[in-house]
């Protein structure tokens, strides 16, 4: 692991690192936040997955976490959403696919197979990572997530509930499979096999029998993406009929942006801290 820069913040420690990821065969950056707590005893873990087009940093320059983060002593990390460099393949004029469109899952087709692991990297790499250079307790781990990072914070918790103690997500994707902006990705990477999307979409794992205990999503009314893209009423309905709780809020005049995030940041941070405990649970 090498450090790009390191800053104190709330009398904790934000960073930015970089590792050699042989999942992904390239270079990957995240950031992690140690809150004070870390300095004297081991910490509950919050991953946080960003959206499209975006990388680890813009959840670290908009999200406004520190603050709560250090009061409550919760480590905050946040990968990179896709491989990077010039031999990774892309798509460059579409947003969509390609870098900055990992989807958080590990792709099976040429050529994209060669470097976008990202479910390895987040899943496998990064955690041992993690607990070798931070003070980082695995055993209480949370994820969070913004629309394609919904969609990943969602999937990661459903197909990993012994791992991940709580769960939540802004405007997450809750049907990758149908919607417009994911449905070309899911078949790229992985085929064009439909039922080889299954365990990369939230409604349909729960459909096939994945459970998770409880679920916090926020969703602006406002939000362009809404309707074609993100339908946050078929997770839903998948949760009610699997009797899963799920505490959807829509949030009057609220759109996809940072805006948003930023505004009930706090209210996902202290939802992660009651189910993961603070520094001394």
């Amino acid at each position: 692991m090498k450090i790009i820069s390191e800053a104190k913040a709330h009398d904790g420690r934000q960073g930015v690192y970089t590792t050699e990821s042989e999942a992904c065969g390239c270079d990957m950056t995240f950031a992690v936040f140690t809150p004070p707590q870390a300095k004297e005893q081991l910490c509950p873990v919050v991953w946080y997955l960003s959206g499209l087009t975006c990388t680890h940093a813009n959840v670290m320059d908009k999200g406004e976490y520190r603050r709560l983060a250090a009061e409550l002593g919760l480590i905050v990390v946040c990968p990179d959403v896709s491989p990077r460099g010039d031999h990774v393949p892309d798509e460059p004029d579409n947003w969509q696919f390609g870098k900055g469109a990992g989807f958080y899952l590990d792709a099976t087709e040429a050529p994209f197979a060669a470097h976008f692991k990202m479910e390895t990297h987040i899943l496998t790499e990064l955690p041992a990572l993690i607990a070798s250079h931070f003070a980082a307790d695995l055993s209480r781990q949370g994820v969070m997530g913004h629309s394609m990072g919904g969609h990943g914070a969602l999937t990661f918790a459903l197909k990993n509930p012994d791992r991940f103690k709580s769960c939540s997500a802004f405007a997450p994707i809750a049907q990758p499979s149908t919607a417009d902006w994911s449905r070309p990705a899911l078949e790229k990477y992985l085929g064009a096999d439909p039922a080889l999307w299954r365990r990369h979409d939230a409604t349909l794992l729960i459909e096939d029998g994945a459970r998770f205990d409880e679920f916090l999503v926020d969703q602006g009314t406002a939000d362009g993406f809404l309707e074609n893209g993100l339908r946050p009423w078929l997770l839903a309905e998948a949760c009610e009929k699997a009797g899963i709780p799920l505490k959807l809020r829509m949030q009057e005049g609220y759109d996809h942006s940072y805006n948003f995030i930023s505004s009930f940041m706090e209210d996902h941070l202290s939802w992660h801290a009651k189910r993961l405990g603070g520094p001394a649970a």
